[in-house]
């Protein structure tokens, strides 16, 4: 069998020439996907297969109400068949709840309600530790025009109520998430699709169910971090694939 042509390797996956023109397969890796870590990210075991079978849940739900992804179809445990898209060079972070980075930057207490979803952009250059940016930031820089971001914000938006809606159904708050973006022409025409990964790598998930649960003291609790994160979303989404089990840590993307 002839050895496939790596394309791209980043933190989490690993990307090879597909079998068709414009098709790539995306492997998931068992590295942890945590960004400016001061070392290499150790290895999770199962978390590239429990990522895999995530992604395809969420891009495959995507792709049924009319939001268009790079998602094609799952190969095995491990890869996926994906469009082969041109990437605007932004994470786009979609914030319903004040945490990390925008608490600590604008002094809101984590865990505050937004009045609307607020939608930021980071520029994707992780020797510069991932800027934020402003929309005149990426006009000027030629990064994506205005009808371009338009269209994000639009897609963003799209997808954190899909998001919002199938986490809150098996007990979940969607705190806040990150998607990529890219470029795909049919003919003359140029369309923005969703691309890359969407999966607790990505996401920002606080456990409703045990907000449920009284403490010591008799009272009900904050909703806290999903314990044991890709195990137990994979288990309530019925997308756990039965030969892994064990508990893997919660990932640490969105700042």
């Amino acid at each position: 069998m002839a050895r496939r042509k790596k394309v791209y390797e980043g933190r989490a996956k690993i990307l090879y020439e597909g079998p068709e023109p414009g098709t790539l397969i995306q492997y998931f890796k068992d590295d942890a996907a945590v960004p400016a870590a001061p070392a290499p990210s150790s290895g999770v075991e199962g978390k590239g297969v429990l990522n895999n079978r995530l992604s395809e849940f969420f891009m495959s739900g995507l792709n049924a109400i009319g939001v268009p992804t790079h998602f094609i179809r799952r190969i095995n445990m491990r890869e996926q068949l994906v469009r082969m898209v041109e990437m605007i060079p932004l994470e786009v972070v979609v914030r319903n709840f004040a945490a990390g980075d925008i608490s600590d930057r604008l002094g809101i207490p984590e865990g505050t309600p937004l009045p609307r979803p607020i939608v930021e952009y980071y520029y994707k250059d992780e020797r510069l530790n991932l800027p934020l940016v402003s929309e005149e930031h990426i006009i000027a820089f030629n990064w994506a025009n205005q009808q371009d971001l338009d269209d994000i914000v639009a897609l963003a938006l799209r997808v954190n109520d899909f998001l919002s809606g199938v986490m809150l159904g098996v007990g979940i708050r969607l705190a806040d998430f990150r998607i990529e973006v890219g470029r795909i022409w049919e003919g003359d025409f140029m369309r923005l699709i969703v691309a890359d990964e969407i999966s607790p790598d990505s996401m920002r998930l606080w456990d409703l169910r045990a907000a449920e649960l009284p403490d010591r003291e008799g009272q009900t609790r904050d909703p806290g971090p999903l314990p044991d994160v890709y195990t137990e979303l994979a288990r309530r989404l019925g997308v756990m694939p039965s030969n892994v089990t064990h508990a893997t840590p919660k990932p640490s993307l969105i700042n």
